[in-house]
């Protein structure tokens, strides 16, 4: 375990008024450019994402967030100032909803694999049982519990800088997967109940895979 680090407060900036005075002022278009409704260009963007992460509150205001995935243009475009993000099977903890329910601002940010852009979009969400929009949602004849409501209001496009900078779709960046522990084997240490046999491991690792398989929807 490493030691506490100590942090010096006079070098925390605590207003915006010290923030701004650190960078230059932002340029015209980037100012100009949030809208309050999905144009042409948002709705393709989000046609063709098949991730997204859901940035919520909790009760007692502490920042969360949580990915959403499925086949590209899973969220569905309700109206220009609208749209339908299904809830599919999880582990049932319910951050995200229970967040939503007690403080509905979101933010959202969607990703389309080979693009260094982003679309973000700010709101507030509702959680949803109503049956004509939860079919919008089905896949392989199932349908969600519950959906996720986004009342947009601000969207705009999100330059490419972080993403050149993290070569995050560039094959030639990318680590493999065995230099870390299994998800399974990772929970099973920070609770100190991974077992020493190997083959067990291995065991429990199968098991979520078929677990995969069977709980996708």
């Amino acid at each position: 375990m490493s030691e506490n680090v100590m942090i010096n407060p006079d070098y925390i900036v605590n207003s915006d008024a010290e923030l701004r005075v650190l960078f230059p002022p932002t340029h015209d278009l980037a100012a100009a450019k949030s809208m309050t409704g999905l144009d042409k260009h948002a709705r393709d963007f989000i046609a063709r994402s098949p991730f997204l992460c859901v940035g919520t509150q909790t009760q007692t205001g502490a920042a969360d967030v949580s990915p959403r995935g499925d086949p590209a243009g899973f969220v569905q475009v309700l109206d220009d100032r609208t749209i339908l993000i299904p809830d599919r099977p999880g582990n049932n903890r319910l951050d995200t909803q229970a967040n939503i329910v007690a403080h509905p601002a979101v933010g959202l940010l969607f990703l389309i694999p080979g693009f260094d852009e982003t679309l973000r979009i700010n709101g507030q969400g509702l959680i949803t049982t109503d049956p004509d929009l939860l079919a919008k949602c089905a896949v392989n004849d199932r349908l969600p519990r519950t959906a996720i409501i986004v009342q947009i209001e601000e969207v705009f496009l999100h330059c490419a800088k972080a993403f050149r900078r993290s070569h995050l779709w560039d094959p030639a960046f990318h680590q493999d997967r065995s230099e870390m522990p299994s998800l399974m084997n990772i929970m099973l240490d920070q609770v100190n109940a991974a077992p020493d046999d190997p083959k067990q491991m291995e065991q429990l690792d199968q098991g979520l895979e078929e677990s995969y398989k069977k709980s996708m929807y």
